[in-house]
């Protein structure tokens, strides 16, 4: 495309006006032109050119509460940090757990989303205990939850708490409706009644483009599928495998990501359902940094001893 069709403020103004395809016409380029000059004037000024449609689907969002269990945040210009299953046990913390304090200390994030399974909820699981192994009691995970949660709670205390819940989360409400349903509005019954700093949720939505929630689709290929099916950026754990799949079409790139787990894989909580099989488990988490509202790269940070993890190329080591 030539430069005198209209300069790059020009051209991002019809775009939002006009839409490609009208704007292919209007400068008489084809629609392939039109694409390209988007995507390097997004690349030099790390902004988002919307169309129209976009635009006005951005506006109806705003204009109705979204649905229960969904929250909405934004970012412009900052950092969230995202540690999921963490499924806490009495005894020492993992050191994927104090890496992830140790990063919430020195990044300040702006948001920190534990993303499902803080609880393991042992004692209450479905499946029936293996033999005679013990379990912590309900009460003493709920205890050494609140104290981890705090750690993170007190490394970084401007930054917003959120907690999609996941599937060993749910354990503790499930058993007090099945067993004590008449209880269901007194307090305490709720898992989020003993954690009151963290907003408990489904997922979270951040700039309208990144969903972060516990779980969606299940497989080895569950991070590519779950950004392919929803169409957006799409944060998951649940799986513990630690990966960024990224996936492009027309709309760009987007990511799916699994946020692995803040647990030791060869913990007390999986050794005996596991049977001591090897596991395609990774210990670590995930942040995530925008410029201008736009995501960068999801960045992984992955244990690797029990005094390092791994992040942009260099060993951090871990107090």
């Amino acid at each position: 495309m030539a430069k005198s069709a209209c300069t790059d403020a020009e051209f991002i103004t019809l775009y939002q006006e006009l839409g490609p395809h009208k704007l292919s016409r209007r400068l008489k380029v084809n629609l392939r032109a039109i694409y390209t000059r988007r995507a390097r004037i997004e690349g030099r000024a790390a902004t988002t050119i919307s169309s129209p449609q976009s635009l006005q689907s951005n506006l109806l969002r705003q204009s109705f509460n979204p649905p229960p269990g969904r929250l909405l945040d934004e970012i412009k210009d900052g950092i969230i940090l995202i540690g999921s299953d963490s499924h806490y046990w009495p005894g020492e913390p993992s050191i994927a757990h104090r890496a992830f304090v140790q990063f919430c200390k020195e990044y300040k994030p702006d948001i920190i989303v534990k993303n499902g399974d803080v609880l393991d909820g042992s004692s209450i699981s479905r499946h029936p205990p293996i033999g005679w192994e013990h379990s912590p009691t309900v009460q003493e995970e709920i205890e050494v939850c609140q104290e981890r949660l705090s750690e993170i709670e007190n490394s970084s205390k401007n930054s917003r708490l959120y907690w999609p819940l996941g599937n060993h989360d749910a354990r503790f409400e499930t058993r007090l409706a099945t067993i004590a349903p008449e209880f269901a509005k007194v307090h305490g019954v709720h898992l989020k009644d003993h954690f009151p700093r963290w907003r408990a949720c489904w997922s979270v939505w951040v700039n309208d483009d990144v969903v972060i929630k516990h779980r969606f689709r299940g497989g080895v290929h569950a991070a590519r599928t779950n950004t392919l099916q929803s169409g957006k950026t799409t944060i998951t754990g649940h799986l513990h495998s630690l990966k960024v799949s990224p996936f492009t079409d027309y709309h760009g790139t987007r990511w799916g990501v699994d946020c692995g787990t803040l647990a030791d894989p060869l913990g007390p909580q999986f050794m005996d359902y596991t049977e001591d099989n090897p596991k395609d488990w990774r210990p670590g988490f995930i942040m995530l940094s925008f410029v201008n509202g736009r995501l960068l790269w999801p960045e992984i940070i992955s244990v690797h001893d029990d005094n390092h993890v791994d992040f942009r190329g260099k060993l951090e080591c871990i107090s």
